[in-house]
């Protein structure tokens, strides 16, 4: 019979349409009966699960055919995702949780806010490390608002040739005015660092000109937003053109222990010490945690076990943690 955690976990992907998810759960759960020996009832759920992935492949198709898809050049600029993933799988501070939040209610209630001369939230700038969940708030607005995100990459839009890349970028603008969404500027320090660093060439500064002007001209219904690890490079005349900016920070205790109960749900024993184990977070991003854990589910079916063992939950978080001093 499923534990308590496996139908908790399939219901938080039924709930979030998480179908892949779903039948890959109910997938470890018929492995977890064949181990028991209930083999007849393991090769029923099996065969319904292949069933519902065969029934599940054409629907799987027809989302992903984007209802919006970047062409001609700015199909080298831009590229497009449906993500599905909502703010209640966050773990995140009560600050950040409830700035998110608001932009989320906001952009629901534009309408009510222009009939009073009032305009939502929508240009973001998020600072903080890697792996604190920047990337993926922007995921998580356009699934909560059910828009599309457009990725703007930078590897393309930023060239050496003069005045070009301030071309490109007035392109991505255009599009913001024409297909609402959620445009991420990913890594955005490539572009707005400081006038006058040691780093500050001609054609960066141009296309940082450009994108402030841009920005502040804007007067489209998507939102913007902006991820940095490396708040403290960006030109100042940037944060004044946003709406709202958020600070990420790596997670505390008390949130590593609660990303530690999310990610080792399935195959967690009932006596596991998640304070212990979380107190092994320190240094870590919540991307670094939810890896590691991972990491040791992926060792624990690879060994046949119906449980993980604490020690390999250790072992990997370890490993994470050399890596983050490897890297300092």
């Amino acid at each position: 019979m499923a534990s308590a955690a496996q139908i908790t976990e399939l219901l938080r992907a039924f709930a979030s349409k998480q179908d892949e998810h779903f039948l890959s759960i109910a997938m470890q759960v018929a492995s977890h009966e064949a181990q028991k020996g209930h083999v007849k009832v393991a090769a029923e759920m099996r065969e319904l699960i292949e069933k519902a992935r065969q029934l599940e492949s054409p629907r799987a198709l027809a989302r992903a055919v984007p209802l919006a898809q970047p062409k001609g050049e700015l199909a080298e600029l831009l590229t497009v995702h449906y993500p599905q993933q909502h703010l209640s799988q966050m773990v995140l501070s009560p600050a950040v949780e409830q700035k998110i939040a608001r932009v989320i209610k906001e952009q629901r209630n534009h309408e009510t806010l222009s009939g009073h001369g009032l305009e939502p939230r929508r240009k973001l700038l998020l600072v903080g490390p890697p792996g604190t969940g920047k990337t993926l708030t922007a995921n998580i607005l356009a699934t909560e608002l059910r828009l599309p995100l457009f990725v703007v990459r930078f590897d393309s839009l930023i060239t050496k040739f003069m005045g070009e890349s301030a071309s490109k970028l007035r392109l991505v603008f255009d599009a913001l005015k024409t297909t609402r969404g959620v445009y991420l500027f990913d890594e955005f320090d490539t572009l707005g660092l400081q006038r006058g660093s040691q780093h500050d060439v001609a054609e960066m500064r141009r296309t940082l000109n450009m994108f402030l002007q841009l920005i502040e001209q804007d007067r489209s219904e998507s939102l913007i937003i902006a991820a940095t690890n490396h708040g403290a490079s960006l030109d100042a005349a940037l944060f004044r053109r946003f709406d709202d900016v958020i600070q990420y920070e790596l997670p505390s205790e008390a949130q590593a222990e609660l990303l530690l109960r999310n990610s080792l749900a399935l195959l967690a024993p009932k006596n596991l010490d998640y304070a212990l184990l979380a107190t092994q977070c320190a240094g870590l991003s919540h991307s670094d945690i939810v890896r590691a854990c991972s990491d040791a589910m992926k060792d624990a079916v690879l060994e046949h076990k119906d449980v993980l063992e604490p020690k390999q939950v250790s072992l990997h978080l370890e490993e994470r943690a050399a890596g983050q001093k490897h890297l300092l």
